[in-house]
């Protein structure tokens, strides 16, 4: 998955305040993803994406979050 692709799934899923149970974000970011960047990935893919994110590689996840800071 691209950086720039991380960066908006992980903008979309702050926004909602996503915990992992609410199936209609995902589902925004899976359209988000294919209209902005051409890709298709499943739900799955992406929540595992996220979870992978946050335990496993938090470096990672926090440049990501100082990317958004410095856009909004």
């Amino acid at each position: 998955m691209a950086f720039i692709e991380m960066v908006e799934m992980l903008d979309i899923l702050k926004r909602a305040d996503y915990d992992g149970k609410k199936a209609k974000i995902m589902v925004k970011v899976v359209k988000s993803l294919h209209m902005n960047f051409g890709v298709r990935r499943s739900k799955d893919q992406l929540r595992k994406r996220w979870s992978d994110l946050k335990i496993r590689e938090h470096d990672q996840y926090r440049r990501l979050r100082r990317v958004l800071q410095k856009c909004k």
